[in-house]
């Protein structure tokens, strides 16, 4: 083959490799958001929600760990299904200026298969949040709370939006890894939070936005329940303003 031929060869494959990365990145020609699925955990998933099924099938841990979700509300605040995908995902109270607020968390009781310990963790979520219902932080899960104990926790941070990943010990200081980019375009993203040994990383539709380094020894371990979209259903809770899907936690 020709160094010409041999040169528009390798040239019409970077084309298609950048269409279908374009593809990834944007919405689809009729409207609806393009979802972008985060790699699957490679450690034993405890719980895990994708939000189908009628009625109360929708909390159901699917992981098969019992780790069943009760919706808790404040001022009238709702979950709605609404279509994603083959199945559905939950939309979060909208942007609110004006209290009473409605507010939303959707909890499960604590166990200890949701502590990790100082075990390598991973969790995340898929979450479509539009620029104009950015806020000052809102809560996508988390585990504990830094002031009281330990935590983990996966946030979206202020107007610019740009996740970050928490993770607290006993000794209250703040491991934060911050993602370079937002995610607030009005189009889906996987985001998963990725403890390993010394590194706590933040990624981004599988491409790694930010990190921070955290001591080996940190260890989580609380009595509060896991948390999805809140931390709470009173003032003041880091309400979450989008729409989820996929929402999970591996440890191991």
């Amino acid at each position: 083959m020709s160094r010409r031929r041999i040169a528009a060869v390798l040239a019409a494959l970077m084309c298609f490799g950048a269409t279908i990365a374009a593809a990834a990145r944007h919405s689809s020609d009729t409207g609806d958001a393009v979802w972008v699925r985060g790699l699957e955990p490679t450690l034993p998933i405890v719980a895990r929600y994708r939000f189908d099924g009628p009625g109360e099938a929708a909390w159901s841990d699917v992981s098969g760990n019992g780790h069943t979700l009760t919706p808790v509300a404040g001022n009238d605040g709702v979950a709605v299904l609404t279509p994603h995908g083959a199945g559905t995902a939950v939309r979060f109270p909208a942007l609110c200026d004006s209290e009473p607020c409605p507010r939303l968390a959707l909890r499960s009781p604590s166990t200890a298969a949701l502590n990790p310990g100082s075990q390598p963790l991973r969790y995340g979520a898929s979450v479509l949040l539009d620029p104009s219902d950015t806020s000052d932080g809102q809560n996508v899960l988390q585990k504990g709370f830094s002031a009281e104990g330990s935590q983990y926790k996966l946030q979206i941070d202020g107007r610019a939006a740009h996740p970050s990943c928490a993770l607290v010990d006993t000794e209250r200081t703040i491991h934060l890894a911050v993602a370079g980019i937002t995610v607030a375009d009005g189009s889906w993203h996987a985001v998963e939070c990725r403890r390993e040994a010394t590194a706590l990383t933040v990624l981004i539709d599988g491409s790694a936005q930010g990190s921070a380094r955290i001591p080996a020894e940190l260890s989580i371990d609380n009595d509060q329940p896991l948390s999805i979209g809140a931390k709470s259903a009173y003032g003041d809770n880091d309400q979450y303003r989008g729409l989820l899907d996929d929402v999970w936690v591996a440890i191991g």
